[in-house]
């Protein structure tokens, strides 16, 4: 006689704890990666700024050629540069520098004898050029190392002065290529 075969019967799986622990892994992967944005993918270095310190260092009482800018006391509106130079010898070559020769009259040497009132920001430029390479050759007139001089240059300006001109005396200084310059201030109490 034939077994007869028994049918057999299915098993069932319960599908609920799969499900959870699906959404449990999916959540746990989620709060764990780290998404990129798009600024993350297209950067590509790395910026490492200088440490810094305030300098309190003074100004050198010689050897520093000093641009002024002042407001006039009668009209505050009224706002010039001022250029001088401590140094009376290299003060008296850098006026008469043949580059100054067109703006720098002879009536307005004899009233420059401290400093220059200049109006144009293209004077102070040539000022400073002149500053510059008079101050190399004062140098190498000087036989001593002792002798010789670092020129230095310092912005003074009132602090009611607008920014413009501040940032006008910074180009003419990058233009003349003298990229180190002190800016002057008074200390805090």
């Amino acid at each position: 006689m034939p077994k007869v075969k028994m049918k057999r019967t299915g098993f069932v799986i319960d599908m609920t704890p799969l499900v959870d622990i699906t959404f449990l892994l999916l959540t746990f992967f989620m709060f764990t990666a780290k998404f990129k944005s798009d600024a993350d993918n297209e950067q590509k270095f790395q910026i490492k700024r200088p440490k810094s310190a305030a300098d309190t260092s003074k100004l050198p009482e010689k050897d520093v050629a000093v641009i002024k800018i002042a407001l006039d006391s009668t009209k505050v509106a009224d706002t010039a540069y001022y250029y001088s130079v401590s140094n009376p010898e290299l003060w008296n070559l850098v006026k008469e520098d043949p580059s100054l020769s067109e703006w720098l009259t002879p009536a307005r040497k004899e009233l420059s004898k401290s400093q220059i009132k200049t109006i144009k920001v293209d004077e102070l430029e040539a000022l400073v050029k002149a500053t510059r390479t008079q101050s190399k050759a004062f140098n190498a007139m000087k036989k001593s190392k002792a002798e010789q001089a670092s020129l230095k240059f310092a912005v003074d300006a009132d602090r009611r002065v607008r920014f413009k001109w501040i940032a006008d005396v910074m180009e003419v200084m990058r233009r003349s290529r003298q990229t180190q310059f002190n800016f002057v201030t008074d200390k805090e109490q």
